[in-house]
Formats: structure tokens, C-alpha cells, sequence
């Protein structure tokens, strides 16, 4: 079962490759550097990671707006999150690995 979801997340991510983000060790990588600081634990009321619930009303403001929120910042969140170097594509990638479900 593990190896299918790792499969799907691959193929989730694999639009990615141009990126650098080309498997989904990628994604859990990045999210591992920079995004788990947050949301790992929900500090200053980060939605946690793959609490589906938590990015459900986030992610119905659909993608644009949350890739708007990472680049410019919102509440406690600085602008760029905790990553300085990341694509619009590995914002959007880190997006959802953090408000799917739990592979």
C-alpha cells in the first residue's frame, strides 16, 4: 500500500520535473527544510500538515490565492514562508503534499 501511494504522489508531483521537484521524496524533502517549522505543530494557527479538514476552507480559495499568500505572506506566515528559493511550481507542489491526506 505504501508503494502505491508513494506512486501516486510521484505521479501527483511528476508535472514538476522541470522544477526540481520530480519525486515526491522531493516535496517531503523541502517541506522537511522549510515548511514543517509551522506546520508540523500548527504554530501561530499554521493549518497542520494533512489535516484535510484544517486546508479545506484554504483550499477553496482555490490555488492562485494560496500561492498569493505564500509569496506575499499572511498573519504570522513572512513572505516566501520559510523558503527563500522556492518556485511558484514548488510552492504549489508543498501546497498539496501539506493539505492532502497523510500517504
Amino acid at each position: 500500500m505504501k508503494t502505491l501511494m508513494r506512486s501516486a504522489a510521484i505521479f501527483l508531483f511528476g508535472s514538476l520535473v522541470g522544477s526540481g521537484l520530480a519525486t515526491a521524496d522531493a516535496v517531503e524533502d523541502k517541506y522537511n527544510q522549510y515548511c514543517h517549522i509551522c506546520h508540523a505543530t500548527g504554530v501561530a494557527n499554521a493549518p497542520k500538515v494533512h489535516d484535510v479538514e484544517a486546508w479545506k476552507p484554504r483550499m477553496d480559495k482555490g490555488m492562485d490565492a494560496l500561492l498569493n499568500s505564500v509569496k506575499n505572506g499572511l498573519n504570522a506566515m513572512p513572505p516566501g514562508g520559510m523558503c527563500p528559493d522556492c518556485s511558484d511550481d514548488e510552492y504549489k507542489a508543498l501546497i498539496k503534499f501539506m493539505s492532502s491526506p497523510k500517504p
